[in-house]
């Protein structure tokens, strides 16, 4: 994979025209972006449409949570605007995942739209063991945890998880080459910065290293003075 594909940045900003200033400088230096909860509750559908008319692939990271029918719902909608990947809480259970799954395919099948890859979410980057143990109740580590929800995404046939780089190396161990492994919490430093509530991070070349197919940037990338700098840098460090 080009590493210019690998690298989506997240548009988690307040407005559908900050989103489009972002999506302008970046055209030519990446060809995905992250779409989550902020800008979609803000702009709606027309936040993926405006990035789907620049020619960006969209993941649009909404971690539907919910009983199986209600997540179908919603993921035949996201299928019909034509999104390249969306996800949902692995810890929804099997049969919400599948749910999820099979109404990607029947609404890709219904609106003549390619499928999207349905990943399930698995521990979000701001936990750590600690927080996992005391306020979520789970006694495993991380690690394990992400493991042990990974594999029960594959069984209810989803495509991939959502991990931080901390998980990546078990994860290929354990799901194989073919499983797609998608990876928030990369800086450009090691660790995270100071205000920074992602727990368990990574630089962009360690995680693909580790075995990540994509990478998502958001503040590093969209707080830069040169958005389009800071991403050019990433991928040429992808390239190397």
């Amino acid at each position: 994979m080009r590493a210019d594909d690998r690298l989506l940045v997240a548009l988690d900003v307040e407005t559908i025209e900050e989103a489009a200033g972002l999506l302008e400088g970046l055209a030519g230096v990446v060809t995905g972006c992250k779409i989550g909860s902020q800008l979609f509750t803000a702009a709606g559908p027309a936040a993926v449409e405006l990035a789907r008319k620049r020619d960006f692939r969209v993941f649009l990271d909404l971690k539907f949570h919910d009983i199986p029918n209600t997540v179908a719902g919603a993921v035949r909608e996201a299928t019909r605007l034509g999104v390249f990947m969306l996800n949902v809480h692995a810890s929804g259970g099997i049969a919400m995942m599948r749910a999820a799954g099979e109404s990607a395919r029947a609404a890709a099948a219904e609106f003549k739209v390619a499928r999207p890859l349905v990943l399930g979410v698995t521990v979000l980057t701001s936990l750590d063991r600690r927080a996992l143990a005391l306020e979520v109740g789970v006694p495993s580590t991380v690690e394990q945890h992400v493991v042990d929800l990974a594999r029960l995404s594959r069984e209810a046939g989803l495509d991939g998880v959502v991990a931080s780089p901390q998980e990546i190396r078990a994860l290929r161990r354990a799901m194989g080459p073919q499983w797609v492994i998608v990876t928030p919490g990369v800086r450009p430093a090691a660790g995270a910065a100071a205000g920074d509530d992602q727990a368990r991070t990574a630089t962009p070349a360690a995680a693909v290293a580790a075995g990540a197919d994509y990478l998502v940037v958001g503040r590093p990338i969209t707080q830069a003075p040169d958005p389009a700098a800071a991403a050019r840098a990433m991928v040429e460090a992808l390239a190397h």
